[in-house]
């Protein structure tokens, strides 16, 4: 897969199969990146798949972070339906940890 990235950011700026590297580059540059700070290449599917995945988590809002941090409701709710105070017990204690290390 042919690719453009900005050097000092190391952000993926497109990827595609048939764009030829030039083009890629003249687009990056027409778009206001620097010439000098724009990286043409070729690289296996799974990599830029790779550095699109970084770059999505890299992106998230701290907010983002600490909801997926919260264990699923589902686990909380199963324990009503059993009247498993232990599970009950466990997801509150996860939820308020999660409190702990992202407060807000």
């Amino acid at each position: 897969m042919n690719y453009s990235r900005q050097i000092s950011t190391g952000r993926l700026i497109r990827s595609c199969t048939k764009t030829p590297l030039e083009t890629l580059l003249r687009e990056a540059i027409s778009n206001g990146a620097l010439e000098g700070d724009v990286e043409v290449g070729t690289a296996d599917d799974m990599v830029v798949q790779g550095w699109l995945a970084e770059q999505m988590e890299l992106d998230k809002t701290y907010s983002e972070k600490r909801k997926e941090s919260y264990p699923p409701a589902t686990d909380y709710l199963d324990g009503i339906v059993k009247g498993d105070q232990a599970q009950i017990d466990k997801y509150i204690a996860d939820c308020l940890a999660v409190k702990q290390r992202h407060p807000k």
